[in-house]
Parts: structure tokens; sequence; C-alpha cells
């Protein structure tokens, strides 16, 4: 329903139930629940881009804001392992960035993924079993232009977790265009992933 709100952060506020922020859009107020490391870089009185995840259950309606858009498509990626919740979703998210999150879920890393707080090594490793699989299956569209990229796994693994972020083939390329060059090693898809997800985020 939403993608993003442009607009005039008006308030910052920590509670019991986690961090907030007010942002206001024509008039109209907005109440977004954020992770830690977006709350400490808000300032109020200043305009931002906030992309954002509407859930809508039974008995309330909540909105969470993320400064990333790949921030916010790793949350909804989350949410859709069963047993993980908004706010175990934001725990992760706290604890670890998106490109650490999809490293520890591709390497099989469940050991890390229990320093979130509340994540057990049970749902650790059913994080990954669920995850792995939507991150890495994704089958890669052909391009409508010619690719003059080096062609390798590594490069093919990127390309496939960027497109289950949400991203189109033809803005990936075009990134990965621009920052291949600068990356010290082509087969690690770690390296090009963080590379490409930060020119993609500019």
């Amino acid at each position: 329903m939403f993608d993003y709100l442009n607009g005039m952060l008006t308030d910052k506020r920590k509670t019991s139930k986690g961090v907030f922020l007010t942002v206001e859009v024509a008039n109209i107020g907005y109440q977004l629940e954020v992770i830690e490391r977006d709350f400490s870089l808000a300032i109020c009185s200043e305009k931002s881009r906030y992309y954002v995840s509407l859930i809508h259950r039974e008995d309330s309606m909540s909105l969470y804001g993320f400064l990333n858009k790949e921030t916010r498509d790793i949350f909804q990626i989350l949410l859709s392992v069963s047993g993980v919740g908004a706010k175990m979703a934001l725990a992760l998210l706290n604890e670890f960035d998106a490109c650490d999150l999809i490293s520890f879920v591709i390497d099989g890393n469940f050991k890390e993924l229990t320093r979130a707080k509340g994540v057990g090594p049970k749902l650790a490793q059913k994080i990954i079993l669920e995850l792995k699989d939507k991150l890495m299956k994704t089958d890669l569209p052909k391009s409508t232009t010619p690719s003059i990229l080096p062609k390798n796994q590594a490069i093919e693994d990127a390309q496939s977790i960027m497109l289950s972020l949400g991203y189109d083939i033809e803005e990936i390329d075009n990134a990965l265009l621009k920052v291949i060059p600068a990356v010290d090693d082509s087969s690690n898809p770690e390296e090009i992933l963080r590379k490409t997800l930060t020119c993609l985020s500019m």
C-alpha cells in the first residue's frame, strides 16, 4: 500500500514498546517504529525519505520505517518466516546490517544469528532454512540491453539476492557495472553484494 514517505521529522521518542519517529507529510503525522540505527541518525525538523511497511492485524495497524530500501525489504522477507514477527525482525536488524544478515543466511551461520535478542538456535536455523532458498533461487531474467558483465557464480548469486529484494535486472546490472571495477575479489558475493547495495541506495 505504501512504499515510502517523504516528510519532516517532527518527533522522536523511545518507549518500553520500541523506538518511534513521527514524520509529517501533507499535514498528517505518521508514527513509524524504527530500528535503533535509523533512530540515532534521525534529526528533528529535517526532511527525509523513509521506506515503510504497513502491518495490518485484526486489532491494530502498525507502520514501520527504514532509511534504506534494502533494510525494509529484508524486514519484509523476515516476516515471511513462520514464528518471526515484527519485533523479532526488528531485533535482527538492530543487531546486524542487511548485508551481514544476508551473508549469515547464505553461509548457514545460525550461531551468529543467535546474537540478536530473543533468537535461539532453533529459530536461527529455521530462519536460515526458510530464507536461503528465497534469496538464492530467484531466476535471473534476461536484460533488455546487452550485458558486458563478467560471468561468474558470485555475480549471479549477488544478482539473485538483489532480485529477491525487489530490484529489477536493469538497475542491478547498471549498479554492478559501476562497482565491479572497485571489487577486490570478484569471486566474493558478499563484497559484490555490499558494494552494489550501497550503490543502489544512493
